[in-house]
Parts: structure tokens; sequence; C-alpha cells
């Protein structure tokens, strides 16, 4: 009877190692998405296209502020509809889910050109889900909506 309670008492405390030991790897993945995620706004607002092959997935899908659902691929910025002046993203929070990572936050950009609204400061809501995929963090899926002034 006194093995019972040894694989109860196992059974709740390994737990609690596992968690306790990925907590600095932890740190460190969400560091790198970080990074991606702040990368990946800046490939967006240089329209550096060689950066953004390599950070977004092939088959990315965008929900955009235009209320477009679309394969980035044939999306306003790869399209070139879109181009920013200004791109500055405040990521508020990134959670890890495995072989996934979601990061949201606040974003303010300044379109130029001929996009739409050129010259104006927009506010948005992003949503970006990172995926490992084949041994690299690629961006999968993205949510961005314009704030409405109050």
């Amino acid at each position: 009877m006194r093995v019972i309670p040894l694989l109860l008492t196992l059974a709740l405390v390994t737990p609690s190692f596992a968690f306790g030991a990925d907590i600095s790897t932890g740190d460190e993945l969400e560091a790198t998405i970080r990074g991606l995620d702040l990368a990946e706004a800046d490939a967006v607002l240089r329209g550096d296209f060689v950066a953004v092959d390599k950070l977004w997935a092939p088959d990315m899908v965008v929900n955009n502020p235009s209320n477009e659902v679309v394969r980035s691929s044939r999306g306003r910025v790869r399209t070139g509809v879109v181009t920013y002046a200004s791109f500055v993203r405040n990521i508020e929070s990134i959670e890890i889910y495995e072989d996934t990572a979601i990061a949201m936050g606040n974003e303010v950009v300044v379109p130029s050109g001929k996009s739409p609204g050129a010259g104006t400061t927009i506010r948005r809501r992003y949503t970006d889900v990172w995926m490992n995929r084949d041994g690299a963090w690629r961006l999968t899926a993205r949510h961005a909506n314009v704030v409405c002034p109050n």
C-alpha cells in the first residue's frame, strides 16, 4: 500500500519540476518570438520581401484591416497596394503553446504613397500566430483591425 502514495506523490511533483525546467527555456523562446515579431514589422515597413519570405509561412493567412481574409501571397502588403512611412508595433503579450506562439498588442502605422489612408496615423490591434514548422518559427496567421476613435 505504500506504493500508491509514492506514485501519487511522484505524479503530482514531477509535472511541477518539468514546468520549472521550462521557465528559462520559455523566457528564451519568448524573447525569440518577440524579436521575430518586431523584425517582421520592420521588414514590412522597409518593403524587404527577402526578409519577409524568411518570416512568413508560404501559406500564411491574414484577416486584414480592410475586412478581407487573404493568403499573404495575394495580400495588400505583398502586392504593394499598402506601403508604410512608419510602422510601430507594441507587443503586449506573448503566449506559447508547444509549437505555437501568439503575439498580441497594438500597432501605430502611417501608410504612404498611394496606400489607402496615406499620411494619416492609424491605430490598430493585432494578433500574430507563429508556428514552429520544420524547425523554423514562421508567421502563419495574422489579424489586424483598426481601432475606432472614441
